[in-house]
């Protein structure tokens, strides 16, 4: 039987601990094509590159596995990895493990998962696995069962057309994680500041800081299940229509305004 062929990027970087696990994980499941990107690209969103070239870097090579750094983004990562590097539609796009989380709002932000919603504007089963540590040098082991099992699941089920996973796992805290939950993005947001600062010349300049804020009290979000210490899955589509406000604006509607 053929192997399925999964691509793996992330957004910490081709060297990134997170990265290593999960491809450990990946080469138990099929043909490993991993396209990453040469630096940190933490908080690229969905970005790509179109006023610079592309340039790609192979770091090894054996049977069912082959590595390539790029100078790219996420994003460009996957564009370039199905388009270029396979030339065709991997059976499976995963992305990270990011080291720190991307549950609500940050997945807007997130280039993790701006790879994943890459993929599933391709309609390629996606999924994107964060762990609720920043820690270079986190403990990553806790995370490869419900990774595999995951990624097992979509490769033996599938998804729907143009969906993705957003998958974050509680970090090592002590206790053992309670199992996984499919549930939705939580209504929290970052209360951002900017702090004025002078350099060393006295120049200004500013640095972005604040808190994250947890409006949702509902038992059914990702936050809720990571802080109750399970391994929380949203599925995700890319299309951003706020669908109950279309009737509401109706009569707004006219032939013409001339």
């Amino acid at each position: 039987m053929n192997k399925p062929v999964i691509l793996i990027t992330n957004d910490d970087g081709i060297h990134a601990p997170g990265l290593r696990t999960l491809i450990r994980v990946m080469r138990q499941l099929g043909r490993v094509i991993v396209v990453a990107p040469d630096k940190p690209m933490s908080g690229m969103g969905h970005a790509v590159t179109i006023n610079s070239p592309l340039r790609v870097h192979k770091h090894h090579e054996d049977a069912d596995y082959r590595e390539y750094s790029c100078n790219g983004t996420p994003a460009d990562c996957v564009k370039l990895g199905q388009k270029a590097i396979l030339g065709q539609k991997p059976d499976l796009i995963v992305s990270g493990i990011n080291h720190g989380s991307n549950s609500s709002v940050n997945v807007i932000y997130s280039g993790t998962m701006a790879a994943v919603i890459e993929g599933a504007l391709e309609n390629v089963p996606s999924v994107g696995f964060s762990l609720n540590d920043y820690s270079y040098h986190a403990d990553f082991s806790h995370c490869e069962p419900y990774i595999k099992s995951i990624a097992g699941n979509v490769l033996q089920k599938g998804l729907p057309d143009f969906t993705c996973l957003n998958v974050n796992i509680p970090a090592v805290n002590g206790s053992p994680v309670k199992g996984i939950r499919i549930v939705r993005q939580a209504k929290a947001f970052w209360n951002e500041k900017f702090e004025h600062r002078k350099d060393p010349h006295q120049r200004d300049y500013y640095w972005l800081t604040g808190e994250f804020v947890n409006y949702d009290s509902g038992e059914d979000t990702d936050e809720w299940a990571l802080q109750n210490n399970f391994v929380s899955v949203v599925p995700l589509h890319f299309d951003l229509t706020s669908h109950p406000t279309i009737p509401l604006l109706r009569d707004w509607e006219t032939e013409s305004l001339n």
